[in-house]
């Protein structure tokens, strides 16, 4: 078998994966403003959000990992009573948050090492989760556990099989991955979830695949 490492073509397709992957942080400290005006604040996620929010008890504290500006999602939830708290890599992104919700928790910090020291009924990573390389994917399910209070409802977005993905963020590489749905299902089953619905490439949310679980 030929080593893959030796075909230069495959060595710089792997090469500029690994360099996008490590580049979500930055990209999204460049482009704060940038993505923020793109997203607007159209809700097409909300029939999600009213299922997702459906499991959560009232008052709820919803964690929202990569929550970017806070709007529309953030204040969609705060609009229900619940309270929210979230998470982001990139401080322009946070600085955002905390002007658009300030009556919120909203702190700098990365997924990958996610660590907060208590317990949500809702956890959320829209959009997010799947610009993550495939093993911290894996990793972030004792994460979701770790934070999860009995009956948390958990919801992310995903690639629809497995393998990597290069989109664009104002014209440069924006990374994604995904593992595929066995494993999805395994992980979740393995920490403590239940899959109350999942969609691939659902054409009524922009084509996103979408998974739906609750602590047990």
């Amino acid at each position: 078998m030929d080593d893959p490492i030796a075909d230069s073509s495959v060595w710089t397709e792997m090469w500029f994966m690994g360099s996008a992957a490590d580049d979500i942080v930055g990209l999204y400290q460049r482009h704060a403003g940038a993505w923020t005006d793109a997203r607007g604040t159209r809700l097409i996620e909300r029939p999600w959000l009213e299922r997702f929010s459906q499991l959560l008890p009232a008052a709820a504290a919803v964690l929202d990992l990569g929550c970017g500006s806070g709007v529309p999602i953030g204040r969609y939830f705060v609009d229900l009573g619940f309270s929210v708290t979230g998470l982001d890599s990139a401080p322009e992104m946070i600085n955002l948050f905390k002007s658009n919700l300030p009556d919120q928790v909203a702190a700098v910090g990365d997924m990958r090492a996610l660590n907060l020291d208590r317990r949500f009924n809702g956890l959320l990573a829209w959009d997010s989760f799947f610009h993550l390389a495939h093993d911290y994917q894996r990793a972030m399910f004792s994460a979701f556990r770790e934070h999860a209070l009995p009956h948390a409802a958990l919801m992310f977005t995903s690639g629809p099989t497995f393998g990597e993905a290069i989109g664009t963020l104002e014209g440069e590489p924006l990374y994604h991955a995904s593992l595929d749905s066995a494993e999805y299902r395994m992980l979740l089953n393995d920490n403590g979830f239940d899959v109350v619905a999942q969609v691939s490439q659902d054409a009524t949310c922009g084509g996103r695949t979408v998974w739906l679980a609750q602590h047990r």
